[in-house]
């Protein structure tokens, strides 16, 4: 009797210590509803502290390599890293377009341009608009950053029409399609779109 009094009074005791749904036990916010708890030693309705979730993580933002085929003849292109993308047929006015991505076992990435279908396999001249995306750091310039160049393989695909890179500084633009001496290559942020003007 004594014993069965106590466990009694126990499970009362830990029935009270549990929070209790008030009437109103939901109210509304912004983020949707959240319960309110009464307090048993109070007549007092106690809401539960309220942590905001944290920010979402900042989106990665890349720019494109772009490759405009102007010319009144069509052109083929390659991507090229580890693997060779299938070949893209630029027919004139067709545009290609690829966001800039990564190739941890090259180093960069390779568009190769020739005029010849099966230019990339027959070592025909091609035009190579290489990128690179790289984590690069001085003092007042933190940020992700693409280095890229222009260059011409076994000949030049182009010459006597006018090729131009943009945005580039000092400008990459080879009036008669043949690339001067010199480096080609240039840096710029990697949300940045550079677009290959051909003809």
């Amino acid at each position: 009797m004594f014993i069965s009094g106590l466990l009694t009074i126990s499970f009362v005791s830990l029935s009270l210590a549990q929070p209790q749904l008030h009437p109103n036990s939901l109210r509304s916010r912004e983020d949707g509803p959240v319960a309110v708890f009464a307090d048993p030693s109070s007549t007092k309705s106690v809401m539960p502290t309220y942590t905001p979730p944290p920010p979402p993580p900042k989106t990665r933002r890349l720019g494109h390599a772009i490759v405009n085929n102007n010319c009144d003849f069509p052109v083929y292109l390659w991507s090229v890293g580890t693997n060779v993308q299938p070949v893209q047929n630029l027919n004139p006015d067709d545009s290609y377009d690829e966001i800039f991505r990564e190739d941890p076992n090259t180093g960069g990435i390779a568009i190769k341009i020739s005029t010849d279908v099966d230019g990339l396999y027959t070592s025909a001249p091609q035009m190579v608009f290489a990128y690179n995306l790289s984590y690069f750091k001085r003092r007042g310039d933190n940020g992700e950053k693409v280095w890229y160049d222009l260059s011409d393989v076994f000949g030049d695909p182009f010459q006597g029409y006018p090729i131009s890179l943009t945005p580039a500084e000092p400008a990459i633009h080879w009036q008669t399609g043949v690339p001067p001496s010199g480096s080609q290559v240039r840096v710029i942020a990697s949300w940045t779109n550079l677009t290959l003007s051909l003809c």
